[in-house]
């Protein structure tokens, strides 16, 4: 009776950890929109906004790692990993935030959603250009389906920006570009970092990595409005919740399998199509949308249950779970991407 007790009371505080993950992660892409939405705090700098997120983080992960050292960052980083690993994956991270936070400012938060489907094409395609994947005609199939699913989803949505669709597949080439480092990070250098490891070496990164650009693109804009409107308390709310989402990545990490969390990222992507319609007027779903998006999902199920097997078949599930932990991380912003 103790034991099943024990057993039933581990796996609630499991699902709380996915309950808190998936509405953190889609919570915090609708603050990210709502922020940068005209019609609501009206601030309309994508750049800034994903810079505050960095540099917060930054902050943060140095307080609770080297000051209060509530939590270790992990060993194993050399100025050679860094040099060749860290920075591109924070210059790739910086590009990926940037661009999709960028993306909401011209298209909703449910069609940005759907394009971001793409991914697994777009990690694929490069991970065979890098000579980490081997093409096949079961991974070509795949790819064509959640290809046509987009498409289709695309066809469907009736106030189509297409200089927004060009900053979310800016977006997702930056977020593939970043997987396939990590990749060679994980896999090729044997170093495995927790999300807060990895965030604690590439926030900083990707902050410069932001931050001149900033200067040249946002700052004149700021001073030309002849003041800055930061909403502070709504800006570092909006910060915090980047880095819970983070926590909670964490948390789910240690306490389930990698094939856990991709289904809760399959649910909580459906979350923010749905609930988007609901909150923003920007957002009109069709039945050409939504069944081109069902398309979509059902190739990257597909395509998540080839690279689970595989990477089962090689006795390397940590690998996984650590790349895995890294991909989600991104979801913070999610693009905020999370991102």
């Amino acid at each position: 009776m103790a034991d099943r007790r024990s057993f039933l009371s581990e796996g609630m505080v499991t699902y709380a950890y996915i309950l808190l993950y998936i509405a953190l992660s889609s919570g915090q892409i609708f603050f990210n929109k709502w922020v940068l939405s005209s019609t609501e705090i009206n601030f309309p700098y994508p750049l800034g906004l994903t810079l505050l997120h960095m540099v917060f983080s930054s902050v943060l992960c140095f307080l609770l790692t080297k000051v209060f050292k509530i939590m270790k960052v992990e060993e194993g980083m050399t100025l050679e990993i860094y040099s060749t690993s860290v920075i591109p994956i924070g210059a790739m991270f910086a590009m990926t935030l940037w661009l999709g936070n960028t993306a909401y400012l011209y298209i909703s938060v449910a069609f940005a959603q759907m394009l971001k489907a793409i991914m697994p094409v777009a990690v694929f395609i490069l991970g065979v250009a890098a000579g980490l994947e081997v093409m096949s005609c079961r991974m070509l199939l795949i790819m064509s389906v959640i290809s046509f699913g987009v498409l289709v989803a695309s066809y469907g949505e009736m106030n189509i920006s297409w200089i927004g669709v060009v900053y979310q597949m800016g977006g997702v080439v930056g977020e593939a570009l970043r997987l396939i480092f990590m990749e060679i990070l994980v896999k090729r250098k044997g170093l495995k970092l927790n999300p807060i490891s990895l965030m604690f070496y590439v926030s900083p990164c990707s902050a410069i990595c932001l931050f001149v650009p900033w200067i040249f693109l946002e700052k004149p804009k700021m001073d030309a409005r002849g003041t800055w409107d930061f909403h502070p308390l709504i800006l570092m709310l909006n910060s915090l919740c980047t880095f819970a989402l983070n926590l909670s990545v964490f948390l789910v990490i240690t306490h389930t399998s990698a094939l856990t969390i991709r289904v809760a990222g399959v649910v909580k992507d459906w979350v923010v199509v749905l609930v988007s319609a609901l909150l923003f007027a920007d957002t009109k779903l069709t039945l050409i949308n939504l069944f081109g998006y069902g398309i979509a999902i059902a190739g990257v199920a597909a395509y998540n249950n080839h690279k689970l097997k595989k990477e089962a078949s090689r006795g390397s599930s940590g690998d996984e779970q650590h790349a895995e932990s890294m991909q989600l991380t991104s979801s913070s912003s999610s693009l905020a991407s999370d991102k």
